[in-house]
């Protein structure tokens, strides 16, 4: 995820396959390997417009404002029950969808949390939030021992003092980093009421002075050139800046770890606005994703976990073999999902993200 751009897949087609169709597609950036839109207009001589996105909020005011222009949009899962909630979404037609046969039950279960019956959304990617870190230089800051698993590297204020010579970035998502904090606190970070968003709050605004930005996408670029050692960020994101430090050869060295005292796990869903103007084209792209290829394809691409059990035998090792992107049985138990904030308590919550970003 870098600035929002505008990615429009074009291809001239062979002299009479001219399409007379479209489709628009509304995704988060940086997060799909763009021969996927050419081979999809190559096999379905259906014209696709991509467009991007950098935070779950862009695209929900489009959602709920309607007439978005889009087939197929990927809110991550909280956002996405709210909007099935308020009736942006239609229920798929999955008579359209034979390869909802390769989706992973396991992940399934867990997004009906979100849309029960995964009746109006597939799962694109899953994946956790926490930690990444430039393992020098913490370690040069904060000892051999430095806590580079746990949520007291970032909302410890002794090691953030510290770490702020050599950088750190937060995510500009309150509904990721409530709950972290909330976790650090002992509290369940699913909790939503107003002594629980207080406690959040005493946790983060400890640590404001010592973080240098608070963006979604930006700490990509950044960790991996070495401008910040430490960011709190979503799992492929921080992996595919550690690849990026191994392909420039910078001696910057990037690991990822999810809370040890547990981390979120989220899912980004593809589903179809209830007004999108080629509903049948946006099943035909859904169709296109689920297949078990092109899906690895992504994956392998993005380094991000997908919700395609079928998938799995085309991912390349270092993808499936990583337990930072694929986690053990065991770590699975200890990841938490969480649910929407409910209309008022999304005001507080607001206001009080507010705060905590102006440090006031």
């Amino acid at each position: 995820m870098k600035t929002i751009v505008q990615v429009t897949a074009t291809l001239a087609l062979a002299a009479g396959a001219a399409s007379a169709q479209e489709v628009r597609v509304y995704n988060w950036s940086d997060y799909i390997d763009e021969e996927l839109l050419t081979k999809f207009e190559e096999e379905t001589g259906i014209d696709l417009i991509y467009d991007v996105f950098d935070s779950n909020e862009v695209l929900e005011t489009k959602m709920l404002a309607g007439g978005s222009g889009y087939d197929v949009v990927v809110p991550t899962g909280t956002f996405l029950q709210r909007q099935i909630q308020a009736g942006a979404f239609q229920p798929l037609d999955k008579s359209q969808l034979p390869n909802l046969d390769n989706m992973w039950d396991t992940i399934e279960e867990r997004t009906a949390v979100y849309d029960p019956g995964n009746e109006y959304s597939i799962n694109y990617m899953w994946g956790t939030t926490g930690i990444g870190a430039d393992v020098n230089k913490v370690t040069d800051i904060l000892g051999e021992d430095a806590p580079l698993g746990s949520l007291d590297l970032i909302f410890d204020p002794e090691n953030m003092e510290q770490l702020a010579e050599c950088g750190v970035m937060f995510l500009d998502a309150p509904t990721e980093m409530i709950p972290a904090a909330l976790t650090y606190a002992g509290l369940d970070p699913d909790r939503k009421d107003e002594e629980a968003l207080a406690a959040a709050e005493e946790v983060l605004m400890a640590v404001r002075p010592y973080v240098q930005k608070f963006h979604s996408s930006e700490y990509i670029n950044a960790l991996a050139n070495g401008d910040i050692c430490v960011a709190f960020g979503w799992s492929g994101d921080i992996l595919q800046a550690r690849d990026r430090a191994a392909e420039a050869e910078n001696g910057v060295e990037i690991v990822y770890n999810a809370p040890e005292e547990g981390a979120l796990m989220w899912f980004d869903q593809m589903a179809i606005p209830v007004d999108a103007p080629n509903p049948e084209a946006a099943h035909t792209f859904l169709n296109f994703i689920m297949d078990a290829q092109n899906m690895a394809q992504a994956t392998n691409y993005v380094y991000f976990a997908n919700g395609n059990e079928a998938s799995q035998e085309f991912l390349n090792e270092d993808v499936i073999g990583d337990t930072a992107i694929y986690p053990s049985a065991e770590a699975l138990e200890n990841l938490y999902t969480v649910t929407p904030f409910p209309p008022r308590e999304q005001r507080d919550l607001t206001r009080m993200w507010t705060r905590v970003k102006s440090g006031t």
